[in-house]
């Protein structure tokens, strides 16, 4: 079980988001809704945890969650850019399908996208170092045995999906399919999860 509490928030909206084009580890920033949203949640852990001492603060090194942490870590009045980035934090990898619209990649393989459906949290789409939920939760459990003191943490929707099926025991492809909101923080503690 992991000891320590964990405040985890999502990255701010970007414009692929709004387009429901697939990111996954394509670096894409966030856009003025996105930036609001990281305002807010930083405003939120100023509230809960002030300035945050004995804290550690780790973001996935993308571009959309670094300026998510560095407009946190404003809010909460402490040096922006003092933080830590780590690649196991990074987005599930889509291969192939980064930078599409599911509805394009279904009018050439709709066998693929059909599958996916099927088993969204196995399914590995084609391509070089693409992943599956499944292999994206082994990286986030090696992640969360690492972590040693109380931590805030910046990452990716899929990231946060592995971790109620990790920490809350929940079906896969159940995990798969959450919705992630990127306006709210999630907490870890005492291996519960619980939006805030």
């Amino acid at each position: 079980m992991i000891r320590e509490i964990i405040y985890f928030s999502r990255h701010g909206e970007t414009d692929w988001n709004v387009s429901q084009r697939i990111q996954g580890q394509v670096d894409t920033d966030i856009n003025r809704h996105g930036r609001i949203q990281a305002d807010r949640n930083g405003d939120k852990l100023k509230a809960l945890i002030g300035k945050a001492p004995g804290f550690d603060f780790v973001a996935s090194p993308l571009k959309r969650t670094c300026e998510t942490m560095e407009r946190i870590r404003t809010r909460m009045d402490l040096d922006p850019k003092a933080y830590r980035t780590d690649p196991q934090l990074m987005e599930v990898n889509f291969g192939d399908w980064q930078g599409h619209m599911i509805e394009d990649i279904a009018r050439e393989r709709d066998d693929l996208v059909q599958a996916r459906a099927r088993d969204k949290w196995n399914f590995v789409p084609p391509g070089d170092s693409a992943e599956s939920y499944m292999i994206l939760s082994r990286r986030i459990k090696h992640w969360l045995e690492q972590v040693n003191q109380p931590t805030v943490c910046v990452t990716h929707g899929g990231c946060i999906r592995t971790l109620f099926y990790l920490m809350e025991h929940m079906d896969g492809h159940e995990a798969a399919n959450l919705s992630i909101p990127q306006d709210r923080l999630l907490r870890l503690e005492n291996g519960r999860l619980t939006w805030i």
